[in-house]
């Protein structure tokens, strides 16, 4: 990302056009002299009037409402300004061909207002990551999600824990470098052992729930395997209440992973039919159920659909890992098929439809039940848990030295507490901005 800070920046920031109402954004120290150039003296702080926005040549706009937010006090810390217009593509495009005739203004990038606020420190790495995922929310449970990280919880615990390590660390250097003072503790050894012993474990049980936001955030994953016309993709269509997948009466139709997203109880379902699993398979219908191997062990679930339940051997094919509900399918062509009677726990037709509400609530009901319903703080992004095992990594080697060398325990603090520092952007940052706010839509 080329940005320039000196650069005043704007951007679209209401979404896609033609809409009722499109805001323009501006950021940067040039924000207030364009918008009084185009609109005339601005608007009290924090004040929305009613204005003519005109080209420099005097020829009209729009008119629309005019906003000013003063330094510091506005998203991005800089001077910035909104244009709120009629969401008209041609309106806005005469609004965004103006202001690139101003010197020093031009277009942000994606992310860019968000990294400004980063930089001029109105929120942290953690707490701009959430913001991303607030937008991105697509259920219930994402919102609620982002809402509650883009609070600062995330921040606040790794900011405690990081204090915590730099206190324990200078207890261990004040040791080791005033051995002989008398006000200086003769032996740290016990207390700040005892105190990264039940920090390591905390963070231990930290990482261990990142697995539920990303449930949240990622979708819980359903895996539909099978014999072939077990009435896998029929299933999925009767679900989807689509044609999503092709249903044929030809073994081995579906060769490749066919997807839907649902939203299940406020949480985001993501069904998978996959191939046929058969030992005869030619070439190209092994790969898809290679394929399918590898959707099944990246499940949360699995269902197991079979027209005669208990009679596909599934040794070899399913991961142990992953939990399976035996899916009793097409009881229509056997009237008075149950699922108690069989090996099944529970039995449908995607034809008539019986038994699919109870099929349905029962994937809503695990998903429900892996998402739970704590409020914990976890971690959110693959980057925060590789930061995190790593710092619980230099944390055990710390533990491990047992009283050791306090020349090395104090180092291996220290890089627990540098790791921590990272994810919410304290220090040693900048290789992951690019990274971190280029996947912003562009305008936040």
């Amino acid at each position: 990302m080329c940005a320039v800070i000196q650069d005043t920046i704007f951007a679209l920031s209401s979404g896609r056009l033609p809409a009722g109402i499109a805001v323009m954004r501006l950021s940067g120290p040039a924000a207030f002299s364009a918008a009084e150039a185009l609109s005339g003296p601005l608007p009290p702080p924090r004040q929305m009037e009613l204005r003519s926005i005109r080209k420099c040549s005097a020829e009209l706009i729009d008119r629309g409402m005019v906003v000013a937010f003063p330094a510091p006090h506005s998203f991005t810390g800089e001077d910035s300004v909104e244009f709120h217009l009629h969401g008209g593509r041609a309106v806005v495009t005469a609004l965004t061909q103006e202001l690139c005739t101003f010197a020093h203004i031009r277009q942000a990038e994606a992310g860019e207002f968000s990294q400004r606020a980063f930089r001029n420190g109105k929120l942290d790495l953690t707490t701009a990551e959430a913001l991303a995922d607030l937008i991105d929310a697509e259920t219930e449970a994402q919102r609620r999600f982002a809402i509650d990280n883009a609070g600062g919880r995330n921040a606040a615990l790794y900011g405690d824990w990081r204090e915590k390590l730099l206190v324990a660390r200078a207890l261990i250097e004040a040791e080791l470098d005033f051995p002989d003072e008398d006000d200086v503790p003769g032996s740290v050894a016990a207390p700040v052992w005892h105190g990264i012993e039940a920090m390591a474990r905390e963070i231990a049980v930290h990482l261990d729930g990142y697995h539920r936001g990303e449930i949240i955030r990622d979708g819980y994953r359903v895996a539909i395997v099978g014999a072939p016309n077990a009435g896998k993709s029929s299933l999925l269509n009767a679900i989807a209440r689509r044609d999503v997948a092709i249903v044929s009466p030809e073994p081995g139709t579906t060769r490749d992973l066919v997807s839907v997203d649902l939203d299940l109880r406020g949480i985001k379902v993501t069904l998978t039919d996959t191939a046929g699993m058969r030992a005869e398979a030619g070439f190209v219908e092994q790969q898809g159920i290679e394929r399918a191997r590898e959707a099944a062990s990246r499940s949360d679930l699995i269902l197991l659909v079979e027209p005669d339940p208990g009679l596909l051997d599934v040794r070899g094919f399913l991961p142990e890992a992953v939990p399976v509900v035996r899916v009793h399918s097409k009881i229509d062509v056997h009237e008075g098929s149950d699922s108690r009677e069989t090996r099944a726990d529970i039995a449908v037709s995607a034809l008539t439809g019986e038994g699919l509400h109870d099929l349905i609530d029962l994937i809503g009901a695990r998903a429900e039940s892996a998402v739970g319903t704590r409020v914990d703080t976890v971690p959110f992004r693959e980057r925060h848990v590789a930061e995190l095992r790593a710092a619980l990594f230099a944390l055990q080697q710390f533990l491990d030295l047992d009283g050791g060398p306090l020349e090395i325990a104090a180092e291996q603090l220290r890089g627990a507490s540098d790791r921590l520092a990272r994810i919410i952007g304290a220090i040693d940052v900048e290789d992951l901005l690019d990274v971190v706010f280029s996947r912003f839509c562009i305008g936040k």
